[in-house]
């Protein structure tokens, strides 16, 4: 069994403090800027397990730039539980990582310098200025057990669990966690979701949204709705039609919807984006499991349903009652209220498709058909180790308790 160090035992503790968002976090008090521009330079790093992370040297750098943040902010802080916190968290992983007080700190993310003229912060009305046409947008979405429609409508059913990235690239990072649905079984759900919106010119600071199960909040990280104003609108938005079960997120700068939503005990994410957007990225951003689905070697077929704990023509006649395609959504229901026996958990097929169609349009393309099991559909990127999402609990309040 692998042997955790003790900060990672308390990481469920330290992210509910941090969700908590106390009251007295104030204006004034940045201390969950902070925070979100170390999730920012820690999230890319791989590690795993009990491994230790891939550079040490960055990520000591990022907490020497972590201790400098909190610093910078320490006055109007000086009251604040979060803040002590995590200056004490951050105490803690120098010791443990043996980094050096003085040397070299993370790099900020890159930002275009130039001033911002026109429209260049609303994505669509500057492309179609541009290009005399509009964008063409792709979507993907991930759902249930859970079930992944690429940007290219390859559609996957994934046995996936830690953190994973859906996008990776210049603007934006989505990761989503994955864990077993209950005690005992081998079949996961996301359970946590975690986006990055990153600093692009004057159009938005960088932002950070994260939502976990029973708790999909309608602001950012810092407690804001909205980030950015340019010509009468707000460049980044958080609304909800279902507090602490839906949220939509627009991005007008990358011209960029998300929908995170809550069905029975699974989160799941809908993504519409520009292609010039998404394929704004590095060659080594090479597992994003909204461009190329999840690796063969994890994937499930999904037309072929576990035996138990829910009898499959009660399961069929449940989700042909709400989904009466047999498409893609139809087979991800039966399959996710088969292998779980929880009629909410039809819901997130159900979603997705409601998502489906109003990102892509009503027409041909919203219902996929079924394919046989997936396997190998040519060369696939290499699986690289990922960086739990459990590093985000460096952000909270568990340390005191912890040590």
């Amino acid at each position: 069994m692998e042997t955790r160090s003790p900060w990672k035992r308390c990481i469920h503790l330290t992210l509910l403090l941090i969700q908590l968002r106390l009251p007295e976090v104030g204006a004034s008090c940045r201390i969950l800027r902070c925070n979100s521009e170390f999730v920012a330079a820690t999230v890319h790093l791989s590690g795993g397990g009990g491994a230790a992370l891939s550079s040490d040297s960055a990520y000591c750098g990022a907490l020497r730039s972590y201790s400098l943040c909190t610093k910078r902010t320490a006055r109007p802080c000086r009251g604040d539980l979060a803040y002590h916190s995590a200056v004490q968290g951050i105490e803690d992983l120098l010791i443990q990582h043996r980094c050096p007080r003085a040397g070299p700190t993370a790099r900020p993310w890159p930002r275009p310098q130039g001033a911002v003229l026109g429209d260049a912060c609303l994505y669509e009305r500057s492309f179609v200025s541009r290009e005399g046409r509009a964008p063409e947008y792709r979507h993907c979405s991930v759902f249930g057990d859970p079930h992944i429609r690429t940007f290219g409508d390859d559609f996957h059913t994934c046995a996936v669990q830690g953190a994973w990235p859906l996008i990776d690239n210049d603007y934006l990072y989505v990761q989503v966690t994955g864990a077993p649905a209950s005690q005992g079984t081998h079949h996961t759900v996301v359970t946590k979701i975690t986006i990055i919106f990153k600093s692009w010119r004057q159009c938005t600071d960088q932002q950070l949204y994260q939502a976990e199960l029973d708790d999909v909040p309608a602001a950012f990280a810092d407690g804001s709705q909205w980030s950015g104003e340019r010509r009468g609108r707000r460049v980044l938005t958080v609304r909800t039609d279902s507090p602490g079960r839906h949220a939509e997120i627009r991005a007008a700068y990358i011209g960029t919807l998300l929908v995170v939503r809550q069905s029975g005990r699974s989160l799941g994410l809908s993504v519409r984006s520009p292609r010039g957007v998404l394929e704004a990225f590095h060659p080594d951003h090479d597992l994003q499991l909204c461009v190329w689905g999840c690796p063969a070697s994890y994937r499930v077929d999904a037309l072929r349903p576990p035996p138990l704990p829910h009898a499959a023509g009660a399961a069929e006649a449940h989700c042909a009652a709400l989904l009466p395609t047999r498409d893609v959504y139809y087979h991800a229901c039966v399959f996710d209220l088969t292998a779980s026996g929880d009629l909410n958990s039809s819901g997130a097929a159900v979603g997705a498709l409601q998502d489906a169609r109003s990102m892509t349009g009503s027409g041909q393309g919203v219902h996929l058909l079924p394919a046989a099991a997936a396997g190998p559909a040519g060369p696939q990127p290499p699986l690289l180790p990922l960086l739990p999402l459990s590093m985000l609990g460096v952000l909270g309040g568990a340390w005191i308790t912890c040590r």
